[in-house]
């Protein structure tokens, strides 16, 4: 066990910064919320956990609106996002608003809505929720697991939006859902994110 002892914790806006230097995957975890009606948030922290039993987990903020259906519907889905769906993830990354309007989806075996066009979709009940500081730990036991489609997934790297380049291309960051790159898209992030669940 270590000894060591820090000289000083980091300022959360100091492990902002470090943290947004981490690349991730960009998912939409969903739920049928206790009225019926579908309730979705946008994630960058899902990971998986095990193979063996197969679990999964997000971190949703402790002041997510949605994950408090989320966490009573006792089920979910995690919905992979490719990087062709950039607003499909804005969308979800925002509190309050019909995040459903419009957005083709059919319920999994559980209800939770599998959103048309996602790369890959898990299936899981919630089997524990773990103190995370400001956020939770939610940990899910896949009960389904599915790849939809072949395509490069959308990415989230230093607070802009971006995608796996070509073979042989330099990356691509803060790049817009379908062509060309938005010189305005890191700060629309930046305000997306100001307002995200998790």
């Amino acid at each position: 066990m270590s000894t060591h002892t820090p000289a000083h914790t980091p300022a959360p806006a100091d492990m902002k910064s470090v943290l947004s230097g981490f690349c991730t995957g960009v998912a939409v975890i969903t739920a049928r919320g206790s009225d019926g009606r579908p309730v979705g948030m946008a994630v960058q922290s899902f990971s998986s956990v095990s193979l063996d039993p197969p679990l999964v987990c997000f971190c949703p903020a402790r002041t997510s609106t949605t994950w408090p259906a989320i966490r009573a519907a006792g089920a979910f889905a995690v919905n992979v996002l490719a990087a062709d769906q950039l607003e499909l993830s804005r969308r979800f990354a925002v509190t309050g608003g019909d995040k459903f309007a419009g957005v083709p989806w059919r319920a999994g075996a559980a209800g939770a809505p599998l959103l048309d066009g996602a790369l890959a979709t898990v299936e899981c009940v919630l089997e524990d929720v773990l103190d995370g500081g400001d956020h939770a730990i939610a940990l899910g036991r896949v009960t389904a697991a599915a790849v939809h489609r072949d395509g490069a997934p959308l990415l989230y790297f230093r607070r802009a939006y971006g995608r796996v380049p070509d073979s042989g291309a330099e990356a691509e960051v803060g790049v817009e859902a379908g062509a060309g790159a938005s010189a305005s898209m890191s700060a629309s992030m930046a305000a997306a994110r100001s307002r995200s669940e998790a």
